[in-house]
């Protein structure tokens, strides 16, 4: 069966975790591993981290977040993307670069409780605002970035990085597992296909969604390893089948 959604204290919690899990990574690696290139295209390890800094220096504070906005967006035509958030990413990265590794460490050890403080500290009006997500998401408030959105980024560029350099990823069930369910419920709740889901490893387990024709798990079976599950939807793996229904993060 399909999980319930992340109910919004948890989500607290998680962002918090995920936040302290991807400083503790970055502040392992060695110099050659900060250059590794990721799956993100043009980004290594550095760039992935500046990313992550800039992100969660936003989410601690309204004026940068005002700031980013208005020198990001400007950015997606220099850049040629057309996605607003491309131009954002950007900007977080150029204005951080000055930075160095270790400065980097620093300040991401201590963004992450100004950053979920900032976050849930929106006020209820701001959380409904719209905003364009793309698809298969379309539009979707604000507070979908709020409560699980924003961890789901720094949680799949932890992936990315741990990928890049062949390090183990530090997995849990009750936090790794418990992001996956819930890709799992949105993903599955988007596309309405009936399937059987077997994830693998310590974040996986048994997931299925009935067919509303044949009110029966009639559908694709398949069996991965969560990371690689999440890989796939995110686009950063190949998928056919069921799992050719992607899920940005």
């Amino acid at each position: 069966m399909i999980a319930e959604r992340i109910k919004r204290p948890e989500a607290r919690v998680l962002a918090e975790e995920e936040f302290r899990r991807f400083a503790d990574l970055m502040r392992a690696l060695n110099a050659d591993e900060w250059a590794r290139p990721t799956d993100c295209t043009g980004w290594d390890v550095r760039k992935v981290a500046l990313h992550i800094l800039g992100s969660g220096d936003a989410q601690a504070s309204v004026p940068q977040f005002l700031h980013q906005l208005r020198r990001g967006i400007p950015l997606n035509k220099q850049i040629d993307s057309h996605h607003w958030v491309d131009g954002l990413n950007e900007l977080q990265i150029r204005e951080r670069d000055h930075l160095s590794n270790e400065e980097i460490v620093e300040q991401l050890s201590t963004v992450g409780p100004k950053a979920v403080k900032g976050r849930w500290g929106t006020p209820p009006p701001v959380r409904y605002l719209p905003l364009p997500f793309g698809p298969p998401i379309g539009w979707a408030p604000l507070k979908y970035l709020l409560d699980v959105g924003f961890t789901r980024d720094v949680w799949a560029h932890r992936i990315d990085i741990c990928v890049a350099t062949g390090r183990d990823m530090e997995l849990t069930a009750d936090h790794d597992g418990v992001l996956v369910a819930d890709i799992v419920a949105e993903w599955a709740s988007i596309h309405g296909e009936p399937f059987e889901l077997v994830l693998d490893g310590p974040a996986g387990g048994k997931f299925s969604q009935v067919s509303q024709v044949s009110q029966g798990v009639d559908g694709e079976r398949v069996v991965i390893d969560a990371i690689e599950f999440v890989r796939t939807l995110s686009g950063r793996l190949p998928g056919t089948g069921v799992l050719s229904h992607p899920l940005p993060l």
